[in-house]
């Protein structure tokens, strides 16, 4: 007799899809009240982060727009960024752990995760489907690159790489789908799967190219990207063969809920959030897919006191560039200064600008990637991984009434 089927989950995007949540950084989760409950299913009972039982996974992370390797195994930490070796584990975590964990929670069948992720592509060129056409310069990027002498190369480049992720993408899926056994070795074939869903965390390199999306479109500058981002997902169960496939865009959570004095404004970066965010939302409220897409805001897991503190250590780097360049409004404005002087300087500084609490906070909850990551923070990946899995269980409670 057959067991449960396999559900297959499958996760995308860019860099915070990869990962960067520091497991060295797992202490500042049990630290806070509301998110100790959260640390207690991701530790063992030996404290080590725990490994599933029933959730596997297949995680391509390979290098910028390279088809990468994989690695794969049981459900553990270390499916994040890898750093040296794309099919050895690392000291990093993406959504893919609490989102596993929550999911291994709420069924006891088999569930197999595939994640393919690349720091620094974006929807417009990189995972543009094949229903969107080919990308085509707008009239201010053809006078911009002409200008500069660059016509000709910007438009074979952009050909070159055109959907070039998103195949890699669907052909990594392909290839674990057409030999389950090889990452799943307990995978039954008369119980057979289920594509169940596809979680899409992505957007920062889309949100700083305002020549894709100029500043002269207004209150419209991200509509193009709702747009893509709509026909991707026809794109992805039409090549997946999935019609009713569900979806969860992570809306990106950079800036947080723009609370003042954590996070630096360029070119009106808070407006323009405000707008790609929303365009990023903009399928889950289009007709076709109501029940089927759904859109989970990220920004309430991004800490404001982390953001409060970069403020603080971007001014003390700010004035690090300044003795080293002997700014003439800086103490070393001879250059008289040594090194070791320097230093000093600069850390008698950081120690008046910053509290004690302040330096042991950053310090046990950041890792690697600045604010654009979410400072590495476990924290932040391990919320959004269970928010994720909520929106697919609410979507299969609603579809079940």
């Amino acid at each position: 007799m057959a067991g449960k089927p396999l559900k297959i989950y499958i996760m995308a995007g860019q860099s915070n899809m990869v990962g960067t949540g520091g497991i060295a950084t797992f202490g500042h989760i049990g630290a806070d009240p509301e998110t100790a409950p959260l640390l207690k299913k991701m530790l063992g009972p030996d404290g080590k982060p725990k490994i599933c039982d029933r959730v596997w996974i297949s995680s391509l992370n390979g290098k910028m727009n390279q088809y990468g390797g994989e690695g794969f195994g049981r459900l553990t930490a270390g499916y994040g960024v890898r750093r040296e070796d794309p099919a050895k584990p690392d000291d990093f975590i993406g959504p893919e752990y609490l989102f596993g964990i929550t999911m291994e929670e709420s069924y006891d069948g088999p569930i197999l995760i595939i994640k393919t992720a690349w720091g620094g592509q974006n929807l417009s060129v990189d995972y543009r489907s094949p229903g969107s056409g080919p990308y085509v310069l707008n009239d201010q990027q053809v006078e911009m690159y002409t200008e500069r002498g660059k016509l000709d190369q910007i438009r074979t480049q952009r050909t070159e790489a055109t959907g070039r992720n998103y195949r890699y993408m669907v052909d990594h899926v392909r290839k674990v789908l057409a030999d389950i056994n090889r990452v799943y070795p307990d995978y039954d074939p008369e119980a057979g799967y289920e594509l169940s869903g596809f979680v899409w965390f992505q957007g920062w390199n889309d949100f700083v190219d305002t020549a894709t999306y100029p500043d002269s479109l207004g209150e419209n500058q991200y509509d193009e990207y709702g747009q893509l981002l709509a026909q991707f997902i026809r794109d992805v169960r039409q090549d997946l063969n999935a019609p009713e496939l569900p979806f969860v865009v992570g809306v990106i959570g950079v800036y947080g809920n723009y609370t003042p004095g954590t996070f630096r404004i360029v070119n009106q970066s808070d407006r323009r959030m405000k707008l790609f965010r929303k365009a990023m939302a903009a399928p889950a409220e289009m007709e076709e897919f109501k029940g089927s897409v759904v859109a989970v805001q990220t920004a309430p897991f991004r800490e404001d006191a982390l953001g409060f503190i970069e403020q603080k250590q971007l001014k003390v780097q700010s004035l690090g560039r300044q003795l080293a360049k002997k700014h003439p409004d800086s103490a070393n404005a001879d250059g008289s200064m040594t090194p070791e002087q320097r230093r000093a300087y600069l850390d008698d500084y950081r120690s008046k600008l910053l509290t004690p609490e302040e330096i042991a906070l950053w310090d046990r909850a950041t890792s690697i990637g600045g604010f654009v990551h979410y400072y590495g923070s476990a924290k932040f990946h391990a919320q959004a991984g269970k928010a994720f899995a909520e929106a697919f269980l609410e979507m299969e409670e609603k579809s079940s009434l």
